[in-house]
């Protein structure tokens, strides 16, 4: 079963994809995405790689007939769902990349964002890397995702309403508004590069959840100049690698890139390319769990000072540019 239901309560779209149940634990000697192996190339340096058990397709099946009157509507599962693979080398880190492979990582996401946009189907391109287990990876193989969804997901909705409302009362980008004041506060600033900020943003919902900003107004990820494209990648091993060093291992995130929808709307004044990382872990060993609250009512609680948490990263990420080759 592959398709969409609409949850008229929140006004938000849900993925069925019972399908995706027979989603394989990989063996430990074996690994689809090593050259050489399942469906993949001999060899490459970044790949993309359509995802063998999509949540959307291109040409999605037509819904099982389990609708009925105005409240319970389905729709097909359109769009498309592909992965990024990193890196040949099987056990390396986003971290561990050098700075020309990440680069050669962040065209590929450009190349794989501009192609998507111009499909009809879809209206949001969502970049997004799950890592480590407790967020539920089953491939230890570095890779990432795209999500080409036939809407735009609802936490975009909103972020768009209001950065529209923002640029409408004052004339200016909210993120634009944002970075000029973290910068101008400083406690919560991780590092900056030439073109990029990493910051603990000042309503973090997850400890270290370190969000990343070009400093110029940029709308989408193509929209980058070569240098900044480059700035981008040494900011990716900035953030990440900040993250393994607090506790000088892998670190699990939930790593979200945001660019503006691709619904042929206007948001390039009011809409600022940016991510958000959500690591669900609060201590080397505590896990920041999202429970009644955080679900149910969607109100988030931090149990941690920002300031504090951003003050620990500022140390990490000093180790970690000090050891990084």
């Amino acid at each position: 079963m592959a398709e969409l239901r609409y949850n008229p309560l929140i006004g938000d779209w849900v993925m069925i994809a019972s399908h995706r149940q027979n989603r394989p634990q990989m063996p430990k000697d074996w690994c689809p995405f090593c050259p050489g192996e399942g469906k993949n190339v001999q060899d490459y340096d970044v790949l993309e790689y359509d995802n063998d058990f999509p949540a959307l397709m291109l040409e999605p099946p037509m819904p099982d007939d389990v609708a009925r009157g105005e409240l319970f509507k389905t729709a097909p599962a359109a769009g498309k769902c592909e992965v990024i693979l990193y890196s040949p080398k099987h056990t390396i880190t986003l971290p561990e990349l050098p700075l020309t492979h990440i680069t050669k990582l962040v065209r590929l996401w450009q190349e794989r964002f501009t192609a998507l946009s111009r499909e009809e189907k879809i209206k949001y391109v969502f970049l997004f890397e799950n890592r480590g287990d407790v967020v539920g990876v089953t491939m230890p193989h570095p890779h990432g995702q795209i999500y080409g969804y036939s809407w735009v997901p609802l936490r975009v909705k909103r972020k768009l309403e209001n950065s529209a409302a923002y640029f409408t009362k004052n004339g200016r980008c909210i993120y634009c508004d944002i970075l000029k004041e973290e910068m101008a506060d400083g406690r919560r600033i991780v590092f900056e590069n030439s073109h990029f900020v990493g910051y603990l943003p000042f309503w973090t919902d997850y400890p270290y959840g370190i969000s990343l900003q070009p400093k110029q107004h940029i709308t989408n990820i193509n929209d980058f100049t070569e240098d900044q494209t480059k700035s981008f990648a040494e900011a990716l091993k900035y953030a990440s690698g900040t993250l393994d060093a607090l506790y000088n291992k892998p670190f699990p995130y939930m790593m979200c890139l945001y660019n503006a929808p691709v619904d042929g709307g206007d948001h390039g004044k009011h809409w600022h390319f940016h991510i958000e990382f959500f690591p669900p872990m609060r201590s080397d060993t505590k896990q920041k769990f999202n429970a009644s609250s955080e679900t149910g009512a969607w109100a988030a609680c931090n149990p941690t000072a920002p300031e504090e948490k951003a003050a620990e990263l500022r140390e990490a990420y000093a180790r970690f540019v000090k050891n990084a080759k």
